[in-house]
């Protein structure tokens, strides 16, 4: 077996929302190996995202663990944690989250200016990067003169500056058309194979679950199969 890159240990999510608890993870046990795509599929409000979160470090968990690359993160400070997400791992979002006054390229360095990486190597591994995805013709461009399948694909590029270990993706596809899917999950797929990167992403789509190398199945915050 390919050595694991995630691995959830009774992972449980509680909500507060005044009196009322919300259980939105209870007793996750996911166990991820380094290389795969993994889709997470489930019904709205099942956890999906919770998941994502807790994985990247941007939320923590009620209870349980979670050790990426064989770190336990729940077990990280604020600094520690920040440093995770930095260099740990790229995210990809439905609406891109680029900033709209910076351009592609502008966008794509921002991980390596919080690094504290120099100007003109950031700019040379932008300009690679976006090589990679097929927009380098387009790197002076500013989001609103891209379409929507090249902000995701600056997205991309912005969330594998830093060389992440995992790329997490929620929805990745939700505001793109079945041929810019297509065209986006081709792009995940070969950049699976060149860089070795594990993406996990959330889903709804089945353009992106038949692309999947492994699908995760998750209701009522819980994982159903794998």
């Amino acid at each position: 077996m390919s050595r694991l890159i995630v691995r959830t240990v009774d992972l449980s999510k509680v909500y507060r929302r005044g009196k009322v608890s919300v259980l939105a993870l209870r007793n996750v046990n996911l166990q991820i190996a380094a290389g795969e795509i993994a889709g997470i599929m489930g019904p709205s409000g099942s956890g999906k995202t919770t998941l994502l979160n807790l994985i990247g470090g941007l939320d923590k968990p009620t209870n349980g663990r979670i050790f990426v690359d064989g770190v336990d993160i729940t077990a990280l400070g604020e600094r520690e944690l920040a440093d995770y997400r930095l260099k740990k791992v790229g995210f990809v979002f439905q609406f891109y989250n680029l900033i709209p006054t910076l351009t592609a390229l502008e966008n794509v360095e921002i991980p390596l200016a919080l690094a504290g990486v120099p100007k003109n190597e950031r700019r040379e591994r932008a300009l690679n990067l976006l090589k990679m995805v097929g927009l380098e013709d387009r790197a002076e461009h500013k989001p609103d003169e891209l379409s929507g399948g090249e902000q995701q694909r600056v997205a991309i590029a912005r969330a594998l500056i830093n060389n992440p270990s995992i790329v997490l993706a929620d929805e990745p596809t939700g505001d793109l058309d079945s041929k810019s899917a297509l065209a986006l999950m081709n792009l995940i797929k070969d950049l699976n194979r060149r860089n070795g990167q594990t993406f996990i992403i959330v889903t709804h789509d089945p353009i992106v679950a038949e692309r999947c190398t492994k699908i995760y199945t998750i209701r009522d915050g819980q994982i159903e199969s794998a």
